[in-house]
């Protein structure tokens, strides 16, 4: 029996100057918040929210992130959840961060807030966390009963963020519709055990309407440190319309090669989720024979935007074949999301369309 499901978060609030808001939005939910964040964002967001939680007349225990998603973090924040009675969990930053704090808050039992400083990914909007080792491999995915009960996104925050993190967040937002359309054409299952809906395709393509009709005037304002229409819609498209399409929409390739990545060692682990992305979305457009002029389309938008189009880009120049063929490997794991695209596919030929795409970028 078939079976379509759409799932999607509580709230979603963005604009600038809305993070002056947390306070008063905790409080619509809970009373005592534990606040996960990393030294970094909390020297930038934290007297906002310490003032936010004051004219709230709430108080919080913050908690600093420690860097990697791991069930070993997991369990420490949680640890001090208990420790503290908190009765919601609010997670400041980037994607791991994020992802930690929905774990943390699932082991609670508790509702959970995000507050993405970046539009670097599109985890903000999802009832899953993606799991790393403490050594930073892929371990897994983590799903929960419910989406995050709000998202809050403070443009002003987004666009002061490093503009590389601006341009990931387009790069995995751009592999929405090339994974949603696949896992639809192989009837595969989405990331919430159902078949992708008329919904979820739909804003997938708005997605990447938007990254490819305002994606560059986003670009060159962000740069700038300037908030302009374009970039509120760019930020809506890399955390709104990617996180719903992706999670109802599903994965494919371009998600499991980026998985597959983390099986290598050395600089590649210095790119940032997105940019590992844009590659395994390229990848993903050959292994399904994508004419020349898509290619094309491609690999000039992600150009323009800075992000790695080669395997000198990517760090990768040196590694062996039998190395990329471990990602390949690591790629078609049956656990992973590569059987939407198709599951005739090897790890040779993973390895054979990474070292393709890098021939024909350069070739541009």
């Amino acid at each position: 029996m078939s079976k379509f499901i759409f799932q999607s978060p509580g709230k979603y609030i963005q604009g600038q100057g809305v993070l002056e808001s947390l306070g008063q939005e905790t409080k619509k939910l809970a009373q005592k918040p534990l606040l996960v964040s990393d030294e970094v964002v909390w020297s930038i967001t934290g007297e906002t929210i310490k003032a936010s939680f004051k004219e709230a007349d709430v108080e919080f225990v913050y908690e600093e992130f420690n860097g990697e998603a791991s069930e070993v973090e997991i369990d420490r924040l949680s640890e001090t959840g208990k420790g503290n009675n908190a009765d919601i969990v609010i997670g400041v930053g980037g994607g791991k961060t994020l992802d930690t704090s929905k774990a943390v808050a699932d082991n609670l039992g508790a509702p959970v807030i995000i507050v993405p400083t970046t539009a670097s990914t599109d985890a903000p909007t999802s009832s899953l966390s993606v799991i790393y080792s403490d050594e930073g491999e892929f371990t897994g995915y983590r799903f929960y009963d419910k989406n995050p009960d709000l998202i809050l996104v403070d443009s002003k925050v987004v666009v002061n963020a490093p503009l590389k993190l601006f341009a990931s967040g387009m790069s995995d937002a751009m592999a929405t519709l090339v994974e949603a359309r696949a896992t639809l054409r192989r009837k595969g299952e989405t990331m919430v055990g159902g078949q992708p809906t008329l919904a979820s395709i739909a804003i997938a393509e708005k997605c990447e309407e938007t990254l490819f009709k305002h994606g560059h005037a986003a670009y060159k304002a962000a740069s700038k440190g300037l908030v302009t229409p374009q970039v509120e819609a760019v930020i809506e498209a890399n955390t709104l319309l990617s996180g719903l399409g992706f999670e109802n929409g599903g994965l494919a390739a371009a998600h499991a090669i980026h998985n597959g990545f983390t099986t290598l060692s050395g600089d590649i682990h210095h790119l940032s989720h997105g940019e590992k992305v844009t590659y395994g979305t390229l990848v993903q457009l050959l292994l399904e024979n994508s004419s020349d002029e898509v290619m094309e389309k491609y690999i000039s938008f992600y150009k323009a935007i800075g992000m790695p189009t080669t395997l000198k880009e990517m760090h990768l120049e040196d590694t062996s074949y039998e190395d990329l063929v471990k990602v390949g490997q690591l790629a078609i794991d049956p656990n992973d999301t590569l059987g939407n695209l198709s599951d005739k596919i090897t790890a040779e030929d993973v390895a054979n369309a990474i070292l393709a795409v890098s021939e024909l970028s350069q070739k541009q």
